[in-house]
């Protein structure tokens, strides 16, 4: 089944000819004599004479203004309000930028206020649900998404810095750099999104999820301690986690071009940015498991 986005999309309709329309019938090149038949014939009344040239005049108005339009320079995706890498790049700046403002002041407020970040967690994973399925991108939604992310990750953030010195600094830094990494690795061809890339890339994120959501219920039913599962092969376990991550950012890179090409209505820069902080925070929350794991092995 086809991306309803790109089913939306006027770009992939067909002409109107082809659907079984009417073909529109080009007028008169501009500056031609009228056509034999069209001229108001020899002893036609004044009057009608008159009507019959205005209706020739307006034709030829009409294939002048066919060629000018012709001659115009090409719309580009903004005059069309199509997706474009500015509007990605944009929406998904201004996220991050209030996702870390809104980070730093929950690290504030965290040690007199520590349920405000689990409040930003359910919260967050809620209205990202919602955000999933929705046909059509809420920006009111994708922002206060951010913004309960953001309380989150302040306070988790908080919390793994207190326990393990210079996690959240390495994690922060490993997440750039993966980043830059993976879209180096797309914009190069070195990897391609394909069917087969896709169908692995499935197979092991839903067995990554079941290996998690079993961890947390363990550790919740007090069946296993500590880092639950990831105790054992936890720094195996996150590596793969955080390759799951790049990998994602890779397939979204992939969706943003072809978004761009197939001609996507603009307000899907929106949905274009959730995808990418979404990925993006997955990552962080994985390297900094990673390196409090590394840490607590020392």
């Amino acid at each position: 089944m086809s991306n309803p986005v790109f089913n939306n999309s006027a770009v992939f309709g067909e002409p109107k000819n082809q659907r079984g329309g009417a073909a529109t019938q080009a007028g008169p090149a501009y500056g031609s004599p009228p056509p034999q038949g069209q001229g108001p014939a020899y002893g036609t009344p004044p009057q009608q004479q008159g009507a019959q040239w205005g209706a020739y005049g307006a034709q030829t108005a009409d294939a002048a203004s066919l060629d000018a339009m012709y001659n115009a320079p090409s719309a580009t995706t903004a005059d069309t309000k199509r997706l474009t890498y500015d509007d990605v790049i944009m929406k998904t700046g201004g996220l991050l930028a209030l996702l870390v403002v809104v980070g730093a002041g929950s690290w504030m407020v965290t040690p007199q206020m520590p349920a405000l970040w689990i409040i930003g967690a359910v919260v967050g994973l809620v209205l990202g649900l919602v955000n999933s399925f929705k046909r059509s991108p809420s920006p009111a939604l994708i922002v206060l998404y951010t913004v309960a992310q953001g309380l989150f990750l302040g306070g988790i953030s908080r919390f793994y810095e207190t326990a393990w010195n210079g996690v959240v600094p390495s994690a922060v830094v490993a997440t750039v750099a993966t980043f830059a990494a993976a879209l180096f690795l797309f914009k190069s061809g070195r990897v391609r999104v394909t069917p087969k890339f896709m169908r692995w890339l499935l197979i092991a994120m839903v067995g990554y999820l079941v290996f998690s959501l079993v961890n947390v219920v363990l550790i919740m039913t007090g069946v296993l301690g500590g880092w639950g599962l990831y105790s054992g092969w936890g720094i195996i376990a996150s590596v793969i986690g955080v390759g799951l991550a790049a990998a994602s950012l890779i397939v979204d890179f992939d969706s943003i071009k072809r978004g761009v090409e197939g001609g996507v209505p603009a307000k899907f820069a929106w949905s274009a940015a959730f995808g990418l902080l979404v990925t993006l925070i997955w990552l962080y929350l994985e390297f900094l498991r990673l390196f409090a794991i590394l840490q607590s092995s020392d």
